[in-house]
């Protein structure tokens, strides 16, 4: 359920959902992604049924290029 044009207001309801490999398996303060979408929605691992952040493909390309550099 889209709550905005920016966020999904249950992101349990998107599928695909993975964290980074840098995340170690601790649990601690991690993001996951959800792969197979036409925009990349972004949640909180803690929260599942929270609230989910969706970014354009171009955006999100621009933010992990610059998290590398």
């Amino acid at each position: 359920m889209v709550s905005s044009e920016h966020t999904v207001s249950d992101a349990s309801t998107l599928t695909g959902w993975y964290k980074s490999s840098y995340s170690g398996g601790s649990q601690g303060d991690c993001l996951e992604v959800a792969r197979g979408h036409a925009t990349v929605p972004v949640r909180d691992s803690k929260d599942r049924s929270g609230p989910a952040l969706i970014f354009s493909v171009d955006s999100w390309t621009s933010f992990i290029g610059a998290v590398k550099g």
